[in-house]
């Protein structure tokens, strides 16, 4: 079991490289599955979800080949069987998406509920409402979504909430199904019109990516293509949010700038400098944290997934902030772990009300979720003391290299190894 061990206390400064997005990687590797032929990716992340999805297409009988570290070939046009079965699923959320991309090729799927952080209640019923209007018949049995048609046709689908996993997937399913598609009230995150991109780059008839109306001619057929994933949006703002923390000064590289206006404007707000250039951002701070208000909301709203990270910005600002949580329901169980670091955070459903306090303590700590680990991370930066982060496996679905990056920021930051405890009735006396 590794552990982060982190003396907090300096300031970050220098260079850093932003690696390709964990939620596009997620979604376009299992899309290679459309295509006659293999795919080229670019740009992909070194993290453990990109690896449980690589898993899942070399299961199914894809043929995947590491060009380099950041490059990837797939040839997916020869699989065994459109099945994933549960001890690959339960690893990630995005495993749903393979219910898509399998029903677009095959029009059958066989894929066991996700897995993934748990932020409470996420129903897939906007996924199974917009391939039932594709004329997809669906049943769940012992914990396997099974889903098959004689043949998809598009069709004209309202998604009741936004949602980035039931955009995916019905543009999946729908890229070469009969007719036009239109799925309204769609989400707009950048990693949506990412996966367009490179469906369109494999020669998918795609429009309106980025806005709440998208509209997919079906095509034929699909072919190879090689293509680079875009920036990760939330590494970027949480080496932002960091270098804010700190009161140092980072030049983050590797970038798309719009994609992060309403996280720099948030960090702005609470004190940050920021200097914007082509590809890359520069952030400092030399002044005090002020508080701030937050409401995380789908894009182009400021980002749930960067929740966690400005809450501990907050946890040091001068006054009193509020978070509202208008995504998950459950997003807000990283709070125990701030407060065992000194923060004053109450939580009363999705409102969070934070004071100030100055400064953070160092505590021994868990990471509870992906994005609540790099919270942690920010924490143990900024606290007194040296703090001890555990159950960093789910820091590592989503930063590639976390601790090499920041160490090379100039952060006290360590990995070690901890003997996992034996029980005595299994040692050997």
């Amino acid at each position: 079991m590794d552990k982060f061990v982190i003396t907090g206390g300096k300031k970050l400064s220098g260079e850093v490289e932003v690696s390709g997005a964990k939620n596009a990687a997620v979604a376009i590797i299992p899309a290679t599955i459309l295509a006659d032929g293999s795919c080229r990716i670019e740009n992909i992340p070194n993290i453990s979800d990109v690896t449980s999805v690589i898993d899942i297409l070399y299961k199914l009988g894809a043929r995947v080949k590491l060009i380099n570290k950041t490059t990837l070939e797939i040839d997916s046009s020869n699989l065994y069987a459109p099945v994933v079965p549960n001890e690959l699923a339960r690893k990630m959320r995005a495993s749903s998406y393979f219910l898509g991309a399998l029903l677009g090729k095959y029009s059958h799927a066989k894929v066991a509920m996700p897995g993934g952080c748990d932020f409470g209640v996420r129903p897939i019923d906007q996924h199974i409402k917009g391939f039932e209007a594709l004329g997809v018949n669906i049943s769940l049995e012992h914990g396997m979504v099974e889903a098959s048609s004689v043949q998809l046709k598009g069709n004209h689908i309202y998604l009741d909430v936004v949602s980035v996993g039931a955009t995916v997937n019905i543009m999946l399913a729908a890229v070469m199904a009969q007719g036009l598609t239109i799925i309204e009230n769609s989400a707009k995150e950048p990693h949506i019109v990412d996966l367009a991109n490179f469906l369109s780059t494999m020669g998918a008839d795609i429009r309106g990516a980025g806005t709440d109306v998208i509209k997919i001619h079906g095509v034929e057929r699909l072919h190879g293509c090689t293509y680079s994933i875009i920036p990760d949006q939330i590494e970027a703002g949480t080496f932002m949010a960091a270098a804010v923390a700190t009161g140092g000064e980072v030049l983050i590289k590797n970038v798309i700038p719009k994609h992060l206006e309403i996280i720099s404007a948030k960090l702005e707000e609470m004190g940050a400098e920021i200097e914007e250039y082509d590809d890359s951002l520069l952030v400092r701070r030399t002044k005090p944290l002020i508080r701030a208000n937050v409401k995380t909301m789908p894009h182009p709203g400021f980002p749930t997934d960067m929740q966690p990270q400005i809450a501990v910005l907050m946890s040091i600002a001068e006054g009193t902030s509020i978070i509202t949580e208008g995504v998950w329901d459950n997003r807000f169980r990283y709070v125990d772990e701030l407060k065992r670091m000194g923060a004053s955070i109450q939580v009363d459903g999705k409102i969070a009300v934070v004071e100030g306090v100055g400064r953070l303590m160092a505590a021994p700590v868990k990471a509870t979720d992906l994005r609540a680990g790099a919270a942690l991370i920010i924490g143990g930066l900024v606290a007194q003391g040296t703090t001890e982060i555990e159950d960093i496996q789910h820091i590592e679905r989503g930063y590639e290299n976390v601790e090499e990056k920041f160490r090379s920021l100039g952060a006290d930051i360590q990995r070690i190894n901890v003997p996992d405890e034996i029980s005595y009735d299994k040692a050997i006396i």
